[in-house]
C-alpha cells in the first residue's frame, strides 16, 4: 500500500530537496524524429523525461488532456503505473481539473484515483464543496484545489469583487475543511497572492505553475510561499523541460532544464 499523498510528498521534499513537479504535456508535434508520434512514442517520451529528471523533483504532473484529446488514456495510465513502480517515493499528481456534483463527481473520482492510480488530482470549486466532497472522501489521496490561476483572464472572476474576492473565499473554504489532503493551485505569476495565502494558511501546501514558459517568478514564488517549515511548495513546470529540446538531445535537455530549476529551488531548512 502506498503511503498517504501528504507522507509521500514530505519525504519527495526531503529526498530531492526540491520544489520541482516536472509537468508530462506531452505534443507529438514536437517529438524529436527519433520517438514516434504515436501511443508507443508518447509513453516512451514521458518515460525517458521521467527517467532524466526523477533525482530532482518532489512530483509529476500528467496532464489528462494532453493523453485523452488522442486517445491515449491507456498511455496516461502506464505512464503514472512507471512511476510508481520504477519511482514508488515520488507522488503523481493527475491534472484534470474535474468539477461536477452528485454521482458524477464520485466517478470522476474514481476515475482519478482507482482507474488510474494518482496519488493526487486538481478539482475546480466553481460548483461547491460537494462537487469536491467525493475526492476528499479518499483520505490516503490529495485533492489540490483551484484557486489563483496562472492564466490572465483568470482574474476576470478570481478577484472578484474587490473586497471578498472567490480566490480568498476558495482559500478560506479549503483550509475550512481541510483533514490533511487538501491543497491550493496557486500560480506563479501572482506571487503577491500567494503570500497574502501564506500569511493567512502557514502550513497548507501550494501547487504553483506558470514558472516556465509562462515567465512566473520564481524567486518571489520562493520568498513568499514556504510555510512555516520551509517547505511546502509544489512548483511546476512543464514545456520548459519536456520540450527543452525537440531534437535528439530531449532526453539531456531536459535533465538539464530539471536541474537548474531544482538548484534555484533547493530546500533550505528553516531553524
Amino acid at each position: 500500500m502506498r503511503p498517504a499523498f501528504i507522507e509521500q510528498l514530505k519525504n519527495a521534499w526531503t529526498q530531492s530537496n526540491s520544489f520541482l513537479c516536472v509537468g508530462l504535456d506531452p505534443t507529438p508535434d514536437r517529438f524529436p524524429r527519433s520517438v514516434a508520434r504515436d501511443a508507443t512514442g508518447v509513453v516512451r517520451f514521458c518515460t525517458e523525461i521521467v527517467d532524466a529528471t526523477q533525482a530532482y523533483v518532489c512530483a509529476f504532473k500528467p496532464q489528462f488532456a494532453h493523453f485523452a484529446a488522442i486517445g491515449l488514456e491507456d498511455g496516461l495510465a502506464k505512464v503514472i503505473d512507471y512511476i510508481h513502480e520504477t519511482y514508488p517515493h515520488i507522488p503523481v499528481i493527475l491534472d484534470a481539473k474535474r468539477g461536477d456534483v452528485g454521482s458524477t463527481a464520485e466517478r470522476y473520482a474514481e476515475e482519478a484515483f482507482v482507474r488510474y492510480g494518482a496519488d493526487a488530482v486538481t478539482v475546480n470549486p466553481y460548483l461547491g464543496w460537494d462537487s469536491i466532497a467525493p475526492f476528499a472522501e479518499y483520505a490516503d489521496r490529495g485533492v489540490i484545489v483551484l484557486c489563483h490561476t496562472s492564466n490572465p483572464d483568470g482574474v476576470w472572476l478570481q478577484e472578484y469583487p474587490v473586497d471578498d474576492p472567490v480566490y480568498l473565499r476558495v482559500a478560506r473554504l479549503t483550509a475550512e475543511k481541510d483533514t490533511g489532503n487538501l491543497m491550493l493551485v496557486l500560480g506563479a505569476t501572482f506571487p503577491e497572492l500567494i503570500g497574502r495565502i501564506r500569511q493567512e494558511m502557514p502550513s497548507m501546501p501550494f501547487l504553483v505553475p506558470g514558472v516556465g514558459a509562462q515567465g512566473g517568478d520564481l524567486d518571489a514564488v520562493l520568498d513568499l510561499g514556504r510555510s512555516n517549515d520551509g517547505t511546502g511548495l509544489v512548483i511546476n513546470a512543464s514545456r520548459s523541460v519536456i520540450h527543452a529540446s525537440d531534437d535528439g538531445d530531449f532526453v539531456a535537455a531536459a535533465e538539464s532544464a530539471a536541474r537548474v530549476l531544482a538548484t534555484r529551488m533547493e530546500i533550505v531548512a528553516k531553524n
